[in-house]
């Protein structure tokens, strides 16, 4: 790849996203919340604006169904940890995942997926910044620049729900199997740049690529190759994640083990996770940047050879 297609990633962009997600129009992302005089929650208000975003730049955007409901709050747990499973009798929501394919033009039956969940808690009200607008905005601005790219190999995109029960990642992977896609890789955007306020105040920009299978070690292994090669001025380091979890661990139980989960800091250090304070204020914007940049070098690098970029 050329070093030069990294300047295509717009921290403008990605800005104006975040604030547009967190601070105005928006604020929260969760069936559990509708603004004053508004018909819409606040979910369904962000889907229609991802949607006519990705259709801007692609022809196959798809919304898929889904029923979810809101977490419970319960403050005894934990402190980053309130969210508690719903009752019976709690109500069922509407909502969506959307997906949107950008097809190759050489090996269109591989596919890169990429993945975001876009809610934010429905237990408590919080604008949920690093988690996980940052990951959605990261993805809505490679779609952009990628949909501008040749390309051999379909580049697939799933925005989801996470912070509500259940969890639509598990459905769209299982969807995936049945459907025997051929997905050589997969990228969850999780919590980018999300760090301790130590790290944050010494000015340290960071990655964690975590894996979950010794596939995804060397996927992981690869990334931080990546950002070598390119001269991307961060701190990225791998990460052991035992636990098959999250919206990348949806993919690696229904069997798309060459995954992993881009993060800002393992274990996770950012002490505004999932509590109220998580504002986009709080987003170090050249971390978000240089790993948006990271992540389109990987994207671009595995597209040329397949998955032999990282799979020795």
């Amino acid at each position: 790849m050329n070093k030069e297609l990294l300047s295509n990633v717009s921290i403008e962009n990605l800005r104006r996203d975040l604030f547009y997600f967190c601070r105005d129009p928006f604020t929260f992302r969760t069936v559990s919340y509708t603004a004053p005089w508004h018909e819409k929650n606040s979910l369904d208000e962000i889907d229609d604006f991802i949607f006519a975003e990705l259709k801007k730049y692609a022809d196959d955007v798809k919304k898929y169904p889904n029923k979810i409901r809101a977490f419970r709050c319960n403050s005894s747990r934990p402190l980053h940890h309130w969210y508690d499973s719903p009752h019976p009798e709690d109500p069922w929501y509407d909502a969506n995942s959307i997906q949107v394919t950008l097809p190759g033009s050489e090996k269109p039956d591989e596919i890169i997926q990429l993945i975001s969940h876009k809610d934010s808690m429905s237990w408590i009200n919080s604008p949920g910044s690093h988690d996980n607008a940052v990951g959605a905005v990261a993805n809505l601005e490679l779609v952009r620049v990628l949909s501008k790219l040749p390309h051999k190999r379909t580049i697939r995109v799933l925005f989801c729900n996470e912070e509500h029960n259940p969890w639509h990642s598990l459905v769209m992977a299982e969807t995936a199997k049945k459907a025997g896609d051929n997905i050589i890789a997969v990228m969850n955007q999780d919590s980018l740049c999300g760090k301790s306020d130590e790290a944050a105040a010494a000015g340290i920009k960071t990655m964690v690529a975590c894996y979950s299978t010794p596939q995804g070690k060397q996927l992981a292994e690869f990334v931080v190759k990546e950002n070598e090669k390119y001269g991307i001025p961060m701190c990225v380091t791998i990460g052991d994640k035992p636990g098959i979890n999250d919206d990348d661990g949806s993919y690696v139980k229904a069997g798309f083990v060459n995954t992993i989960n881009n993060i800002g800091s393992w274990p996770y250090a950012d002490p505004q996770y999932h509590l109220r304070g998580d504002i986009p204020e709080r987003v170090d914007m050249f971390n978000l940047l240089y790993s948006t940049q990271l992540i389109l070098a990987a994207i671009m690098d595995i597209d040329e050879v397949g998955s032999t970029a990282f799979l020795s």
